[in-house]
């Protein structure tokens, strides 16, 4: 009896903080995904960021900010425009992209479907001793990024029934 209230308390906290998004998701995953989310909401073809103004809103080191837009502009997730009315910005085209493409390009997909241990060899077969408390969350997480849009988000945003502190 004992184990069993033990298994569902284990249950329930590994669930809910080990698998948590923000431990699921790199920093630099998460600054990207604040960078894009801006992008969504201040920029368009005609009003482009500028990566020093983008790095003050979103409170995300400059340097870092600029080597993480560089990855997601080659991979076609932002736009850029070089010049002295360049900058970053997003496109129609571009927010209709999933935001599993921002994770895919940061991190790879490998951080975010990964053994929550880092066993290599943990699998729906042979699994660690986390992964039955641990998959079903994760694989929530995945789902929702997958089907979820750069646009979507950025319309909870905008009506606020989200947001995002910049």
């Amino acid at each position: 009896m004992i184990y069993i209230i033990f298994r569902t308390i284990m249950s329930f906290y590994l669930g809910q903080l080990i698998c948590s998004p923000s431990l699921m998701l790199s920093t630099s995953s998460k600054y990207a995904l604040k960078a894009v989310l801006y992008l969504a909401d201040q920029s368009n073809e005609d009003h482009k960021v500028m990566v020093k103004d983008l790095s003050k809103a979103t409170q995300v080191p400059k340097a870092y900010l600029a080597k993480l837009l560089q990855a997601l502009s080659r991979h076609n997730i932002v736009s850029s425009a070089k010049g002295p009315k360049g900058g970053y910005f997003l496109t129609p085209e571009n927010k209709m992209l999933p935001l599993y493409s921002v994770v895919e390009i940061i991190d790879g997909v490998n951080k975010i479907e990964m053994c929550i241990l880092g066993l290599e060899q943990c699998s729906e077969k042979k699994p660690c001793a986390l992964h039955q408390y641990i998959s079903p969350t994760r694989e929530l997480f995945i789902s929702t990024l997958k089907k979820m849009t750069i646009h979507e988000l950025s319309l909870d945003l905008k009506k606020s029934s989200s947001f995002l502190p910049l």
